[in-house]
Order: structure tokens, then C-alpha cells, then sequence
């Protein structure tokens, strides 16, 4: 990885820490510990003898609307008091003559995240998949159903015209970032300003909810104890939610080239398909499920868009991290997926 990206002054974040009372005054040393594996923001473990806290700041060269760590630190702060599976936030800075980026500093939940890796490596059981993607839905539909009003987050976005304003933002963000001729994208862009609904929900939304941004307390599956990565949570259609997490549901039964890029653990015997994910999701929260088609192809195209930024930032050398050489690829397959979508009028 980029040592731009990794490098922490360990000193200057010691003397914080000791000025926010978190530590002592001790001679104990800071050992910073970056968790791998994102491809978004960047998320540290700091540990001053038995204390130990986690940063979160943004990688070098990020736009700000995907990235934008007051708007977490602000989110936890009011979800804290009123949803148990969130993290507790110390505090937050801009950074700029501190580490160089804007951060905030939570506290630590221990537990398991299920990257593919770690999934493979626990080598879970059919039923345990069953009860993991029961959880994990269990936990969705709670989140859309938060009264996000006595959390303090009333402000925090604008829920009337929200599909539209989605669907025009992330073409004009695909259009700032694109690189290669994907024609499939122009088609997508399209297709979705065509046929969006203008009748929808509105709840609290988490806009990145998949597997690896839960924290399951151990492996009996039964509880999640933290959602992460709430960067870019706002006040929206609960479906768009919902179509993002199925962009992000990669099946055995898909593509072997998606199975390849997306690297998720959703494609091990035991996880239910998405329709069945659909299916569980309405009978769950009592919500109709129309436009579903309209929904993934968001969901895909706007995953696309995000790795396709991530792939501009590598080839404008904003960070060298050799995972990111290809990602250009990955944004077609999913251009390609989502048109594929379109065309069959289906999710599967």
C-alpha cells in the first residue's frame, strides 16, 4: 500500500490522545496498526498499552462526498444514545495540521468481520451462512426502521426528490471519473433517469450495508454488534439501501468473472439468492417491493461508479496501491452486469 496513505505521526497522535484524556500521562509507546483490505477510507488501530481506539481519515486525493469523516463522527454521534450497534465516538478533527486529512477517533468493537478471506478461513457451515444472512437482514430492516427524528438526524439529509437527485449525481460522478469506453454505462445512465419512480419511502439509510461493514459479536452468528462505515448515511428511499446491498450480493450463480472481482463471501453454499433476500427483506419490514429491477441496477451502477473513482485516484497517482491497477476492469464487469439487468428485466 501507499505510504502516503499509511503513515501516521505517531507522536502528534500520542499528545492528542493525552490532551482528550483518553491516556495517561505514561511513557507507554503508540503502535499504530492499519486494518487492510478497504479500498475506501482509511482505518487505524491505535494501541497505548492496554488502551486501544480506532482512527478513521480519508486515502489521499478523495473527494469529499464520499468521504466525509464529520458526517460519520456526526451520524454516531446521534445514533449512539438510540441504536446499540454503533461504535462510540471520542472525537473529531480536521486534521490538516495533524495527520494531513480530517479524522475521527471510536472505540474499538471487537468481534468478526466477514471478508471472503476470513470466511473461507473459519470455513463456515450452510447453516451457519442461513443464520449469518438472517442476522445481517434482521439488522438491515431495524436500521430503516430507526426514528431517525429523535436521534437528532432529522437534518441530516433531504428524503423528497432523493431517487432523482441519486441517479443524476452518480452519472455526473461516473462522467468526472470515467477512463475507458464502457458503452454499457452510457445505456445504464440512461435507462435509470427513464424509469426511476417517482413514489417512495423515506427512513434513515445506511448506502453501504454488506457483509464486511458489520461486526458479528462471535461465530454463533446471533448477534451483530457494530455496523461501520457510515460515511455516506443520509435520510432516503430505504430501497435504495436495498439496491445497493444487492449490487453487492454476488451469487454462485453468477458470472464466474463478478465472482472473481467482487471477492465476496456471498457466493458460499448456505446464502440465500437475492430474491430470496428480497423476499425476506419485505415480509421482514411489511415493505412492498416495486421497481425492484430499477433498485439493483441502481445499486450495481453506483458500486461501479465508487471503484471507478477509486481506479481514477490510482492512475492519477494519488496512491500506488498495485490492488487498484485493475479496477478499471472490475467497473465494466459491473456496467456490463447492470445493463445485462436491464435487458432481462430480472436480478438473477
Amino acid at each position: 500500500m501507499d505510504k502516503a496513505d499509511t503513515a501516521l505521526p505517531t507522536e502528534i497522535i500520542k499528545d492528542y490522545l493525552l490532551e482528550l484524556g483518553l491516556i495517561d500521562g505514561n511513557s507507554q509507546p503508540l503502535d499504530v496498526y492499519q486494518y487492510p483490505g478497504g479500498y475506501s477510507n482509511l482505518t487505524y488501530r491505535l494501541t497505548v498499552g492496554d488502551k486501544v481506539f480506532v482512527l478513521r481519515r480519508p486515502p489521499a486525493g478523495a473527494i469529499k462526498r464520499g468521504h466525509d469523516m464529520y458526517r460519520e463522527f456526526s451520524v454516531l454521534s446521534g445514533l449512539y444514545p438510540h441504536f446499540s450497534k454503533v461504535p462510540k465516538v471520542f472525537a473529531y478533527e480536521e486534521g490538516e495540521n495533524m495527520i494531513g486529512a480530517p479524522f475521527y477517533l471510536m472505540e474499538e468493537v471487537k468481534g468478526i468481520i466477514l471478508h471472503q478471506p476470513v470466511a473461507k478461513k473459519m470455513d463456515i457451515r450452510q447453516e451457519g451462512f442461513q443464520q449469518i444472512a438472517k442476522e445481517w437482514l434482521h439488522t438491515f430492516v431495524e436500521l430503516h426502521a430507526l426514528d431517525y427524528k429523535a436521534a437528532g438526524l432529522g437534518e441530516l439529509g433531504k428524503p423528497e426528490g432523493y431517487v432523482e437527485r441519486q441517479v443524476l449525481n452518480w452519472g455526473k460522478q461516473y462522467l468526472k471519473a470515467a477512463t475507458d469506453d464502457i458503452p454499457e454505462a452510457e445505456k445504464v445512465m440512461q435507462w435509470m433517469e427513464e424509469h426511476q419512480p417517482s413514489e417512495y419511502a423515506s427512513s434513515l439509510i445506511h448506502n453501504d450495508y454488506k457483509y464486511n461493514n458489520v461486526v458479528f459479536e462471535d461465530g454463533i452468528w446471533q448477534k451483530i454488534s457494530a455496523i461501520l462505515d457510515w460515511e455516506m448515511c443520509t435520510l432516503g428511499d430505504p430501497l435504495m439501501d436495498l439496491g445497493t446491498s444487492l449490487g453487492y450480493w454476488i451469487t454462485a450463480n453468477d458470472p464466474a468473472p463478478l465472482q472473481y472481482a467482487a471477492q465476496s463471501p456471498t457466493i458460499l453454499p448456505g446464502n440465500p439468492g437475492r430474491m430470496e433476500l428480497v423476499e425476506m427483506y419485505a415480509q421482514k419490514s411489511g415493505r412492498p417491493i416495486r421497481h425492484l429491477t430499477f433498485y439493483y441496477v441502481y445499486g450495481v451502477f453506483k458500486i461501479a461508479v465508487i471503484v471507478q473513482q477509486i481506479y481514477y485516484r490510482y492512475q492519477a497517482g494519488y496512491t500506488t496501491d498495485k490492488r487498484f491497477a485493475n479496477l478499471n476492469q472490475f467497473t465494466k464487469i459491473l456496467c456490463q452486469t447492470a445493463w445485462r439487468a436491464v435487458q432481462r428485466g430480472k436480478i438473477e
